[in-house]
């Protein structure tokens, strides 16, 4: 009911001004009846009119417009001339018009009254009959304008001697109509209308600024300043922001027509289509989400079938929902269908010369999800007019983190799968947090801030530099780590305050994330948040990708908007399978003709052999006190973080020299996949290398091994980890993908 009520009063709202310009538009058309774009531009109002009524019901009101429209088009295609008699009886047409749309405002429906004389008058005009005697003035003589009680109140408070002499005749203030409360106004004056307001919010942020410089006691005018300021910036951002209904609403027409042409049965459900953001997120949006819905039906849901056979419903679901989280906007499209079989994406890969076989090997579970991502990846058995071209998906993903946003893809085989946008609310005034790297300051979009960190060396708490690669234990996790002055090339030659912290040992540690996952950024300050201007990059600046923008401060000084995403991938944290760049090549990684490059963990036993698996691989590095192990169900088990980790030692499952006593505390590398996780107890931890991974055949016996390679002049067994978890744990993995 209350859809019903919005999209009345949003009719409504479009009538009245179509409708408001048809008297003068008539009388010019009288006068220059040859004028086409006054034929069109009434054609126009009437016919939209027209073609909504049906929608919401009106039949009164669409048999007047039906006919109206009908002699209007004859008068556009030059099959009917424009005469003072005809337009007199679409005058009207027209006073009947706004009579209904006036009792729609006032009761929420058409008015119990017929209206027979004005329909024959425009059927006799439609046929080429002159209108019939009485009713060629049919709108002053048949149409009484419609009278609202405050209005009878004032007409008899007027005769009564008038209202400035009889104050207590006059009722209360009338309240605004549908068409009284909302006007139109042109998307370029809003766009101009917020520059402004971008301005001011520099000025603003200018004066706070001198005044905290100056210690100034008496901010009682700027603290004002301040308040009108964020209320007027408030204000002018709500007038551009707009429904997410209005990039759904044709979302259904294109799920059941999909769902037709390919022999199934959607069913579309959206929850959350109140949810608003900036207008010009609204349409950078629309495609991604369009392409998204086409390809969940064309090869996600199953045909009925397919579906009942797996013991589905035949109906298949797709579920659309959009909601607040802080500054952010959160679109979760989820359908029920097949899921992604995440095996046949790392075949494709392959097939495409995306990766290596030995690179397909490594990758996570997550890392493999998001291959689909890249151009020319399609898992699609054959190529529709819908999809199947690889062409599409990279798009999205491109055009989503063009706007500060990101999207994450999780799938189940057989089950479905679920993407996930986050999107900013708005892209023209952002919280962001100020940091200083080499003497000058940059922005970092609060949407990609995570938390801070200080680190204390003194207190045994620091940053692990390995062979140039920095990771720093959070939580008990591997954060990998960079710097900002080292990342943009500038000099970080620390003074005053920064000269403190450095004799500290202090670090400054801003935790980010992108494209779903963490790493630090290390800075040399850390300032104060505040709401900033984004400015857009001269073109000849695009293609610094660690810049998103510029913003002016409050001291007048230009800072540098950080692109999250761009600083990641500067830094080489993003896995190689996530970058075209670096995932080029066709080589075999056994048989040393391989030469791809890995990040590699090497470890030891307790004698002279070495030992390396993926980096990828490694959830996180332990260390366990011997002590806390304990046995269930006849294997070793460590409780952690609230459930109890498999524990594998090293000499168990391959040929490693034990460890000649007890050692009271023990290194473990902790494998995961989905919920599940195991620990595999080592000798010692020795390095993270970056190494080319040439494989010489593995020899016989040695079970677990893919194959030996040369690190650092020293010969090094690659693991074959899944093979090291199942003789273990058998039937580990295969609960861990069910789980």
């Amino acid at each position: 009911m209350e859809e019903e009520e919005d999209l009345l009063k949003e009719f409504l709202i479009e009538c009245a001004e179509g409708v408001g310009r048809l008297d003068q538009e008539f009388v010019a058309l009288e006068k220059e009846a040859e004028n086409p774009n006054l034929l069109a531009s009434i054609f126009r109002t009437i016919h939209t009119i027209k073609g909504t009524c049906g929608f919401l019901g009106l039949p009164k009101l669409e048999s007047i417009a039906h006919v109206a429209e009908n002699v209007l088009a004859k008068m556009r295609d030059r099959k009917m001339t424009v005469t003072p008699e005809r337009i007199t009886v679409l005058l009207g047409a027209v006073d009947v018009i706004k009579e209904i749309l006036a009792h729609l405002e006032e009761t929420g429906h058409e008015p119990d009254k017929n209206y027979d004389v004005v329909r024959q008058s425009l059927d006799a005009v439609l046929n080429g009959e002159a209108p019939a005697a009485g009713v060629s003035h049919v709108g002053a003589q048949h149409v009484v304008p419609l009278q609202r009680p405050e209005d009878e109140g004032k007409a008899k408070a007027e005769a009564e001697g008038g209202a400035a002499d009889h104050p207590t005749a006059v009722g209360p203030a009338k309240a605004l109509t549908a068409s009284e409360s909302s006007i139109r106004v042109d998307v370029g004056l809003l766009d101009k209308l917020m520059n402004l307001v971008g301005e001011l919010v520099l000025a603003r942020n200018q004066l706070l600024q001198r005044i905290r410089d100056r210690d100034d006691a008496d901010s009682g005018t700027a603290q004002r300043m301040n308040h009108i300021t964020t209320e007027l910036q408030d204000a002018v951002m709500k007038t551009r922001m707009q429904p997410i209904r209005n990039v759904w609403e044709k979302l259904p027409r294109l799920v059941r027509d999909l769902a037709r042409a390919s022999g199934k049965d959607v069913e579309l459900v959206m929850e959350g289509a109140e949810t608003e953001l900036d207008r010009t997120l609204l349409e950078a949006i629309k495609d991604p989400l369009t392409h998204i819905v086409r390809n969940a039906v064309d090869h996600g849901i199953e045909t009925p079938d397919v579906r009942t056979a797996k013991g589905k419903p035949a109906k298949g679901t797709l579920f659309l929902k959009a909601s607040h989280e802080g500054s952010q906007i959160t679109i979760d499209i989820v359908d029920d269908g097949g899921g992604i079989d995440v095996e046949r994406v790392k075949r494709k890969a392959v097939e495409k010369g995306l990766l290596t076989v030995g690179a397909a090997t490594t990758l996570s579970e997550r890392e493999a999800l998001n291959l689909i991502f890249h151009a020319g990846l399609s898992t699609a058995e054959k190529v529709t007019n819908v999809s199947g071209r690889g062409v599409g998906m990279d798009v999205v993903k491109t055009n989503i983190e063009k706007i500060g946003g990101g999207v994450e893809i999780t799938s189940r085989l057989g089950q479905g799968t679920s993407l996930k946008i986050k999107i900013p609310l708005t892209l023209a005034i952002i919280p962001a947090l100020m940091v200083t790297a080499g003497g000058d300051r940059f922005a970092i979009p609060q949407a990609s801030l995570l938390e801070l960190v200080m680190v204390d060396g003194e207190a045994g708490d620091r940053i692990e530099v390995i062979r140039g690669a920095e990771v720093y234990r959070l939580r008990g996790a591997l954060l990998p780590v960079l710097h900002l002055d080292r990342i943009l090339g500038v000099d970080s030659r620390p003074s005053g305050r920064e000269t403190e912290r450095a004799a500290a040992a202090e670090t400054n540690i801003v935790v980010l994330g992108a494209a779903g996952r963490s790493f630090g950024l290390v800075v040399d300050e850390v300032n104060d948040s505040e709401e900033i201007v984004v400015k857009a990059l001269n073109r000849q600046l695009k293609g610094l990708s660690v810049f998103a923008g510029a913003t002016i401060l409050g001291d007048g000084r230009v800072a540098l908007i950080l692109d999250v995403m761009g600083i990641a991938r500067e830094g080489k944290l993003l896995h190689a399978a996530e970058d075209e760049a670096e995932v080029k090549g066709d080589e075999e990684a056994v048989g040393g003709a391989g030469t791809e490059r890995q990040a590699l963990l090497t470890f030891a036993g307790y004698g002279r052999e070495r030992f390396a698996v993926p980096l990828a691989l490694v959830a996180r590095l332990e260390e366990f006190a011997a002590d806390r192990i304990e046995r269930a169900a006849g294997r070793e088990v460590i409780q952690y973080r609230g459930d109890l980790l498999p524990l594998i030692r090293l000499d168990h499952v391959c040929a490693a020299t034990p460890p000649s006593e007890h050692p009271e505390r023990l290194p473990a590398v902790v494998f995961s996949r989905g919920r599940k996780s195991v620990g595999l107890l080592v000798g010692r931890i020795l390095d993270i290398v970056d190494a080319t991974v040439a494989l010489y055949a593995p020899p016989s016996g040695r079970a677990g091994v893919r194959g030996s390679l040369v690190i650092d002049g020293v010969t090094t067994d690659l693991l074959d980890i899944d093979h090291v978890i199942e003789s273990a744990e058998p039937g580990w993995i295969d609960q861990a993908v069910a789980a």
